[in-house]
């Protein structure tokens, strides 16, 4: 039994479906919170019921911030791994509801270990980590041996606080755990609020496309489906932990796209001309990522394959058959 936290998100649905189709069981956790539409979270949900069979999927509507109730849960359902994707995330979100992001990825988080670590049977705790924690870092391409004390946004903050977190109960109680520094993830069942999906949804409803930074920003857009990939090759990999059994990958493209590239793809898939609206860059945002991930192929035989010439149009798709469009 794996437990997959966040499970109606993004990420999270699509590793549900993957454990499911590959015979594992699965508890997912969600509290299905109004960040954004909680109905799209529903609705993923649905995609991972079709391919559960056999009683192998259960889903729960908690709160990892609510102590008891995940107490309850993991004596109930006796997971043997834990893949922790659940946060509260969005980095501009953070600067005026910085409670949400205390409550979640702080207290959520240490909730989750304290309850792994006294349940005695958690063989592997994956959580994900992310991109924001190099913060200001001009250095390219991001490698997990770099500094990353130069956090510019809370939500950047709460999840180097996570690694420290982890680091400290793997030194201390023995628990095995990953962290995933995940890289601007895009695709399918995307999340709404993120850049990917509202440039396209632009262009569905024929709105002008707003482009911060003026445009001159790069990313390390990376798709869904090799995000999966990487996060299960670190599930299943118990070869690659030191003495005290903590450590960190980046799950990127390794392929840095500028941003007009990006829209200029996605505008030939939708077969429209943008209309854009260049802005400022935004409080908490960076100029360039791009993911160094040479010890992640090394240690986890993980290499991404898909391009955003082959990853745009599933997503497209998936959006015009989504929020309807011509």
């Amino acid at each position: 039994m794996i437990l997959v936290t966040g499970s109606a998100g993004f990420i999270g649905q699509a590793v549900c479906a993957a454990l499911l189709s590959r015979g594992e069981s699965v508890v997912g956790l969600d509290n299905f919170n109004g960040y954004y539409d909680p109905q799209l979270k529903r609705d993923r949900l649905e995609q991972i019921r079709r391919i559960a069979a056999g009683g192998r999927f259960s889903q729960i509507e908690g709160d990892i911030a609510d102590r008891p109730a995940l107490d309850a849960l993991i004596a109930r359902f006796g997971p043997r791994r834990i893949v922790h994707l659940a946060a509260q995330a969005g980095v501009r979100y953070s600067f005026d509801h910085p409670e949400a992001y205390v409550q979640s990825n702080l207290v959520g988080f240490v909730n989750l270990l304290e309850a792994a670590r006294h349940s005695g049977g958690i063989e592997h705790f994956v959580y994900a980590s992310s991109s924001s924690v190099y913060g200001g870092n001009r250095k390219q391409p991001l490698s997990i041996a770099d500094r990353v004390d130069d956090p510019i946004s809370l939500y950047a903050a709460t999840k180097r606080a996570n690694e420290l977190m982890a680091q400290v109960y793997a030194l201390q109680f023995g628990l095995k755990l990953t962290g995933l520094r995940y890289f601007t993830v895009y695709g399918p069942w995307g999340r709404p609020d993120m850049a990917p999906v509202k440039f396209a949804r632009a262009l569905l409803d024929g709105r002008p496309i707003e482009v911060y930074g003026h445009g001159d920003m790069q990313r390390d857009f990376t798709y869904i489906d090799d995000v999966v990939a990487g996060t299960l090759a670190a599930l299943d990999d118990d070869r690659h932990f030191g003495e005290v059994p903590h450590r960190l990958y980046n799950l990127g493209n390794s392929h840095c796209e500028p941003l007009m590239h990006f829209i200029e793809v996605l505008a030939r898939v939708a077969g429209k001309a943008p209309d854009l609206r260049l802005r400022p860059m935004q409080p908490g945002d960076v100029r360039s990522t791009s993911a160094d991930i040479e010890t992640t192929t090394r240690e986890l035989g993980w290499r991404p394959t898909t391009s955003i010439e082959a990853g745009l149009p599933p997503m497209f798709e998936w959006c015009r058959g989504y929020y309807g469009g011509p």
